[in-house]
């Protein structure tokens, strides 16, 4: 009996499946009969046309800054220093006594030389009436020429002793000025390394402090030999323009990203290619009135280079790469069809390529809808749609995009 279930519900589902069968095959019969099916559509891209425009090339390259001025300031006199008369940390003025050595041992020997200068100055003027009277005399052969000739070279010796004395005057002046260490140029003072009653050595190797003008500031950057030909290349060829008095300005971002709110100006760049690392060092003068650089920071520092006239630019998302690595980029015709077009790019601006040969002004460049085209198929090509404001708006802060 049970047995018999069993065939009695194959049975059931060989019915069903014929029947299914039947209508799958009446379907097409009436499908034959009818209208052919539908022609697959044409896949829709979204393009963008080629427009020349006037770009400005930059470079960005990393840096540290460095102090406009520096000195390390040291005794030129031995002494004990009797006070320290700043305060750490502290801008000074030019002239500004820092340190004070104690005077009293400087002050004895000038008013020794004083003295001694007074002494010589004394004896001159007998010693001349002498010379004047052995002179009359000696035409009247009342004195010998020997006597005449000995008060003469008397009196330069006294003159030369005179002489002598104002100049040991002059020293002990000098020394004694050296007791006041003074700032020699306006900026900020750093840390003192010794203490009131300390013994200091003139021109002793240790500093006592290091004094910085900070405003202006430099900063120094490196760029590779390669880019300085590349460029040259570009202005001598003509597809790159200077304008000596704007690429002279440099523009500063800080280490955190933040640009910098005063432009710099570029001083030089070095005559000599450093063999070790193939670069040259350039030299950039920032404003810093309000202190917000440093010395040793690391900042960023955006280099003009020049100005092309009839730059192509195109997103990044239009171009792709082949087997071999070379870059390319889908355009489409005036007849519709996918074209291939092999690029050579110059250097990503943002995201966008500047490309120096393999599109024209006028190509319809396919940015969506890549995986749909194929060189040589039928396409059908709509403008992209314009971002909307704000959307692809760059942080704040974020500094323009150059050429790595």
């Amino acid at each position: 009996m049970q047995l018999n279930r069993i065939n009695h519900d194959a049975f059931r589902w060989t019915a069903a499946l014929a029947a299914l069968a039947g209508l799958l095959w009446l379907s097409g019969c009436n499908n034959s009969h009818g209208q052919p099916p539908a022609s697959a559509p044409v896949p829709e891209v979204a393009t963008v046309t080629v427009q020349p425009r006037q770009v400005e090339l930059t470079t960005e390259l990393p840096g540290r800054t460095s102090a406009f001025r520096i000195a390390d300031i040291r005794p030129q006199v031995n002494g004990i220093i009797q006070q320290r008369l700043f305060q750490e940390g502290a801008d000074v003025k030019a002239g500004q006594v820092l340190y004070q050595i104690d005077p009293a041992p400087f002050q004895v020997a000038l008013d020794s030389a004083k003295a001694s200068l007074g002494k010589a100055q004394a004896h001159l003027p007998s010693i001349r009436l002498r010379v004047e009277r052995y002179k009359d005399l000696l035409t009247d052969n009342a004195v010998s020429r020997q006597d005449y000739d000995d008060a003469a070279a008397a009196m330069e010796q006294a003159q030369a002793e005179i002489e002598y004395w104002k100049t040991a005057v002059a020293a002990a002046r000098i020394n004694l000025d050296y007791t006041r260490i003074a700032a020699p140029f306006a900026g900020r003072i750093g840390r003192t390394f010794v203490r009131t009653g300390s013994l200091v050595t003139a021109y002793q190797p240790a500093a006592l402090a290091t004094l910085q003008q900070l405003d202006p500031i430099y900063v120094d950057v490196v760029q590779s030999s390669a880019e300085l030909l590349r460029l040259r290349r570009g202005l001598e060829s003509g597809q790159l323009s200077a304008d000596g008095a704007n690429r002279q300005a440099v523009r500063i971002f800080l280490e955190d990203g933040t640009p910098y709110p005063q432009e710099g100006t570029l001083q030089f760049a070095d005559v000599t290619v450093d063999p070790t690392t193939g670069s040259f060092s350039l030299r950039i003068i920032v404003p810093n009135s309000k202190h917000m650089i440093l010395p040793g920071m690391f900042v960023r520092a955006v280099v003009k280079e020049g100005t092309v006239d009839q730059a192509l630019l195109i997103p990044q998302q239009g171009v792709s790469r082949n087997p071999k690595g070379e870059p390319v980029a889908l355009v489409v015709d005036d007849s519709g069809r996918v074209q291939q077009r092999l690029l050579i790019l110059n250097r990503a601006m943002g995201d966008q390529w500047l490309v120096t040969s393999g599109l024209l002004a006028g190509d319809r460049l396919i940015v969506e809808g890549l995986q749909n085209a194929r060189p040589g198929t039928t396409v059908k090509a709509v403008p992209l749609e314009a971002p909307k404001a704000g959307d692809q708006a760059p942080a704040p802060g974020t500094p323009p995009a150059t050429a790595n």
